[in-house]
């Protein structure tokens, strides 16, 4: 069962106007704490930023979020939105 597709997501802070990777990060896979019970409800997002950041430049580490905050609607400029939204556009993957 996939939970999530592993691929490349724009956080919803993303700038349309700035640099194309701004805010963008590639899901590499999910998991669970190892002393854990295992339940759907504690999978974890594992993803690192592309764009340049002191955390992943500084000792390559990656970002561990909640699939349930991950997958969460979040209000920007008084919209909902979708906290992470997958890019599907190849172009803009290539790039």
């Amino acid at each position: 069962m996939d939970l999530i597709k592993k691929g490349y997501y724009y956080h919803f802070k993303h700038e349309k106007n700035g640099d194309i990777n701004n805010c963008v990060y590639e899901v590499i896979g999910i998991g669970l704490h190892s002393e854990g019970e295992h339940r759907v409800e504690d999978t974890l997002v594992i993803y690192r930023p592309i764009y340049e950041s002191v955390g992943y430049k500084n000792g390559k580490m990656y970002d561990l979020r909640p699939l349930a905050m991950f997958l969460e609607n979040v209000k920007k400029e008084g919209k909902t939105v979708k906290r992470f939204q997958l890019i599907e556009d190849k172009k803009i993957i290539q790039e």
